[in-house]
C-alpha cells in the first residue's frame, strides 16, 4: 500500500471528499505532493535541529550559547552576499525552463553553481580575513577570532547548498529534498551534540561545518539524478549566455536580502556590547530557535507554490493567490497560539537557566512578529514570481531603519528590547507596504484587509500583551480557548469566502 493510500485509510470520511477534490485537479495534486514531501522532510530535519539546539543550550549555558549565535549571526551577514539570490534564481528559472528549454534550464543550474563557488569563495575569504576586527572591534569579544575563521569554511559550503536546494526545487523534486534533509538531520544531530558536549563553541562550530559539507555532498548527488530524469544537460558550455540572470534577477534578490542578514547582525551587536550582553544574546538565541524552525517549516511549505506559480506564469489566479497567502501563515499558527499562550513550555525545556520574565517576554514577542513574516512569505513569492524584487528590496530598507533605529534605544532592555525592536519594525512595515500590494491587486484582497484577518492579529496581541504584563495562567488559560475559537472561525470563513479550491 503506497503512502497516499495509506493515509486516506486512516483519514475520517469527512475528509475524503476534499481528496477527491485535490486528484481531479492537476494542480492541486502538484501542490499536494510538494508540500507533503517538503513539510515531511522539514518536520524530521528541523524536528531532530530543535532538540539538538536545546540539549547544546543546556550544556553550553547562556553565555557561551550567546556566542554561537553571535558567530552564527555574523556568517548569516556574511551569507546573504555569498548566496547572491541564488537559490531563489535557480527555483523560479529552471521551474520556467526545465521542460520548454531544457538545455536553457541546465545552462541555468551550471552558472548558479559557479556563481556560488565563487561568490562564496570571496565572502568566506573576508570573514577570514576580517575575523579579527570583527570580534574584537565589534563584537567585543576578541577570543572569538579563531572561531569565526573556522566558520568561514560553514560560509563557502552554505552558498553552495543554496543554489543545488533552489534548483532541486526548481525541478519540483520534494521527495528528494526531504530525503537530503532527513540524512542531514540525523547527521547534525549527533555532530551537534557530540561536539558542544567534548570541545565547547568550537565543537558545535565545527560540527557546523562538517554536517554542511555532507549537506553538499547529499545535494549534489540528488541534483545530478534529478537532472538525468528530467533530461537536463549540466553542463557548462554556454552557461555565460545567461549571465543577465544575475543583474535583472540574483542583483535586486540579494540587495532585497542584504537588509536582513547585515541588520540582524548589527542588532546583535548592539546587543551583546551592552552589559552582561553575551548572556543575554544566549537568551535571545534560544528563544529564536523556534521562529528558525517556524520559518523553515514555512518555507519548506511554500517553496512548492513559488515554482508552481513560477512554471505557470499565473499569479493572477485568484484561487491559487488566496492558497498562496494563507498556507504558510495558517501552518504558523497551529503551533504558535500554544507556545505564545504558555512560554513556560519552552522555559521548561531549555532548563533554570533560561527561566524568568525576560525569557518569556521575549519568546513573546519573537513568536509574534514570526507570524508576520509568515504572513508575508506569500507577498514575497507573490513578488518574486513577477519580477518585483525591487519593491522588496524597499520594503527591507524601511524595515532595516525602523529595527536599527528600535534597537538602539531599546537594546539596554536585553533580550526582550531586542525582540520587540523587531516585532515594532515587522508591523510598521506590513501597515504600511501592505495598502501598495492590495491597490496593485497582486494579492487577494481579502487575504490582507478583513474582519477576519484584524480578529486574529487581535488575538495575538492580546496573548503577547498577557504574557508581558505577566498575567496568572489561569487567565491566559481562558483566552487561549477563547483565542483559538476566534482564529479557527476566522481562517474557516477566509478560506470559504469565496470559492477557494485549486
Amino acid at each position: 500500500m503506497d503512502i497516499k493510500n495509506s493515509i486516506l485509510a486512516v483519514s475520517p470520511s469527512c475528509l475524503r471528499p476534499i481528496y477527491a477534490r485535490v486528484e481531479a485537479s492537476p494542480l492541486a495534486c502538484r501542490l499536494a505532493r510538494g508540500a507533503f514531501w517538503s513539510l515531511t522532510g522539514a518536520m524530521l530535519s528541523r524536528g531532530l535541529g530543535l532538540v539538538s539546539s536545546i540539549l547544546v543550550a543546556r550544556m553550553l549555558g547562556k553565555w557561551s550559547f550567546g556566542e554561537l549565535g553571535v558567530i552564527q549571526s555574523t556568517i548569516g551577514m556574511f551569507g546573504v552576499f555569498a548566496g547572491f539570490g541564488l537559490g531563489m534564481t535557480a527555483t523560479r528559472h529552471v521551474a520556467e525552463f526545465r521542460m520548454k528549454d531544457p538545455e536553457k534550464a541546465g545552462r541555468i543550474i551550471a552558472m548558479s553553481g559557479i556563481t556560488a563557488f565563487a561568490s562564496g569563495a570571496i565572502m568566506a575569504t573576508a570573514l577570514y580575513v576580517f575575523a579579527p576586527w570583527l570580534a574584537s572591534r565589534t563584537l567585543a569579544a576578541a577570543h572569538l577570532t579563531d572561531l569565526l575563521r573556522i566558520g568561514a569554511g560553514l560560509l563557502f559550503l552554505s552558498a553552495l547548498n543554496g543554489a543545488q536546494t533552489g534548483a532541486l526545487a526548481g525541478f519540483e523534486a520534494y521527495k528528494a529534498i526531504a530525503h537530503v534533509n532527513l540524512l542531514a538531520g540525523l547527521i547534525t544531530f549527533p555532530l551537534m551534540v557530540g561536539g558542544a558536549y567534548y570541545a565547547g563553541v568550537k565543537g558545535a562550530v565545527y560540527s557546523l561545518v562538517i554536517s554542511a559539507g555532507l549537506n553538499w555532498l547529499l545535494n549534489h548527488l540528488a541534483l545530478r539524478s534529478e537532472a538525468r530524469r528530467a533530461n537536463v544537460p549540466l553542463t557548462l558550455k554556454g552557461c555565460g549566455r545567461e549571465i543577465s540572470i544575475l543583474y535583472t534577477f540574483s542583483l535586486p534578490a540579494v540587495l532585497s536580502g542584504s537588509m536582513v542578514g547585515p541588520v540582524n547582525w548589527a542588532c546583535n551587536a548592539l546587543l551583546v556590547n551592552q552589559s552582561n550582553g553575551y548572556a543575554e544574546m544566549g537568551v535571545y538565541n534560544a528563544a529564536y530557535i523556534f521562529n528558525t524552525v517556524l520559518l523553515f517549516i514555512g518555507s519548506t511549505v511554500g517553496t512548492p507554490l513559488f515554482s508552481i506559480i513560477s512554471s505557470e506564469n499565473d499569479t493572477n489566479n485568484e484561487r491559487l493567490g488566496r492558497v498562496n497567502i494563507l498556507l504558510t501563515w495558517c501552518i504558523g499558527l497551529i503551533p504558535v497560539l500554544p507556545l505564545l499562550s504558555f512560554p513556560e513550555i519552552i522555559q521548561k525545556i531549555y532548563g533554570a537557566d533560561y527561566r524568568g520574565n525576560s525569557f518569556s517576554h521575549t519568546v513573546a514577542l519573537i513568536l509574534f512578529f514570526t507570524c508576520i513574516v509568515l504572513y508575508k512569505d506569500g507577498l514575497a513569492r507573490v513578488l518574486a514570481a513577477r519580477n518585483l524584487l525591487w519593491w522588496g528590496f524597499l520594503s527591507n530598507l524601511f524595515w532595516g531603519g525602523v529595527v536599527l533605529t528600535g534597537t538602539f534605544f531599546l537594546a539596554r532592555f536585553g533580550s526582550a528590547g531586542l525582540a520587540a525592536s523587531f516585532a515594532v519594525a515587522y508591523a510598521v512595515n506590513t501597515i504600511v507596504i501592505v495598502p501598495l500590494y492590495v491597490r496593485r491587486r497582486l494579492v487577494p484582497r481579502d487575504t490582507l484587509i478583513s474582519l477576519e484577518c484584524s480578529c486574529i492579529w487581535l488575538v495575538l496581541i492580546t496573548m503577547v500583551l498577557l504574557v508581558i504584563v505577566d498575567a496568572s495562567l489561569p487567565y491566559r488559560a481562558v483566552f487561549f480557548v477563547i483565542g483559538t475559537v476566534i482564529t479557527t472561525i476566522s481562517i474557516f470563513q477566509l478560506l470559504h469566502k469565496r470559492e477557494a479550491r485549486i
